[in-house]
């Protein structure tokens, strides 16, 4: 069981733990498949959950690593970006039909492609166990997160208020905004 304690490992802890993320990330997947959000936003906070404690464990522990890195990012990629954005397409785009339907598409492969270069760019500009006081964008699970609460709202500020906020976060995920890390 040594190398859950390796920082070479693929597999140390903070990496199996990444990997619970991921698991997480492909379940909710599965069940906004299957039209049972509940699950599915159980999982996908679940997954936000593991994506925290992942990082901790890693600097704690002196665990993390290149491959943590990229691991990561891909979990990030999964469950904050793909995971948020099938969830509204499915729960709240279904029924569109034509033209709006044709917008709405446009409009979550531009999150999807957002999230993915922010998380890109994150990973160049980032070495292994480097934390900054700031990141520069809203950083993907911060993303997922208002999409969540655009998501909670959907009822009120309709199809079109859901597409023009999720056109929002995906532009902020990408700009010189400051967050500061927690």
């Amino acid at each position: 069981m040594q190398f859950l304690w390796r920082s070479t490992s693929h597999f140390n802890l903070a990496n199996l733990v990444t990997m619970a993320n991921i698991t997480c990330g492909l379940l909710a997947t599965y069940f906004i498949t299957q039209n049972q959000f509940l699950i599915a936003v159980i999982l996908a906070w679940m997954g936000g959950a593991f994506d925290i404690i992942d990082g901790k464990i890693a600097r704690k522990f002196g665990l993390s690593n290149e491959f943590g890195v990229q691991l990561d990012s891909f979990a990030d990629f999964l469950s904050f970006v793909l995971v948020p954005t099938f969830f509204i397409f499915q729960s709240v785009y279904t029924d569109l039909t034509g033209l709006p339907l044709i917008i709405t598409s446009i409009a979550s492969i531009y999150y999807v492609i957002s999230g993915l270069r922010r998380l890109i760019q994150f990973n160049i500009n980032t070495d292994a166990g480097e934390v900054a006081k700031h990141f520069i964008g809203v950083p993907t699970p911060l993303g997922a997160i208002l999409l969540w609460l655009v998501w909670l709202g959907s009822g009120f500020i309709g199809w079109v208020g859901v597409l023009t906020l999720m056109i929002f976060i995906g532009a902020l995920l990408n700009s010189k905004v400051k967050i500061p890390h927690l």
